[in-house]
């Protein structure tokens, strides 16, 4: 079984690679979907109204995402110590689950694993990774896919500031992939990777 981390900043294009990586034959593990999950489960709920009030529930009294992003993005003090509580709240109820769903999926037979994440280095997941693969993409290129998000560049600045520095994540990348030119030519690199990267592991 081998374990991929996928990481990259943000709107750099990492879901597409991860759905070029599916392609492959991997199994993606989205984070994010799962966070959802995990947010949206009536212990966690009640925990985060507890901290922030009703005002951070749709009518229907499923989360909204939004209103939780302007609790926690921003670099003041105040908005630190929520995303540290949201963190503590959040994360070991993801992971736990991510592991589940890859232990059963493993069981069904299936041997490459990527966990899409936006925030795998931060919340110390790596160690569940073989291997970490970076998606790097150029600013104007990030700055295009935010907007398709409804997202300004401030908004892709105040989030980015949540996470690590791109030259630390790369730093920790094993392997990086270049998306800021053509479909084609990343899903030709995402090949490379896969035939010469993960498939030579999996014959170990």
């Amino acid at each position: 079984m081998l374990t991929i981390g996928l990481i990259g900043g943000i709107a750099s294009g990492k879901s597409t690679v991860a759905e070029m990586l599916a392609d492959c034959g991997a199994v993606v593990l989205n984070a994010d979907k799962v966070a959802h999950e995990v947010l949206n489960s009536p212990e966690v709920r009640t925990l985060l109204v507890n901290r922030w009030g009703p005002g951070i529930l749709y009518p229907d009294e499923s989360i909204n995402r939004s209103a939780i992003a302007r609790q926690v993005f921003g670099k003041s003090t105040q908005a630190v110590e929520e995303r540290k509580y949201l963190e503590s709240v959040v994360h070991p109820r993801t992971r736990l689950l991510l592991e589940e769903h890859r232990d059963q999926l493993a069981i069904q037979g299936h041997n490459v694993f990527i966990i899409d994440a936006p925030l795998l280095l931060e919340a110390g997941w790596d160690t569940e990774c073989d291997m970490v693969l970076m998606v790097k993409a150029s600013d104007e290129r990030r700055i295009e896919n935010a907007a398709r998000r409804g997202w300004s560049v401030d908004e892709l600045n105040r989030r980015e500031d949540a996470q690590l520095p791109l030259a630390t994540k790369r730093h920790r990348a094993d392997v990086a992939i270049e998306n800021s030119g053509t479909l084609a030519e990343t899903r030709e690199q995402v090949a490379i990777f896969w035939n010469e990267v993960v498939v030579p592991q999996l014959g170990d």
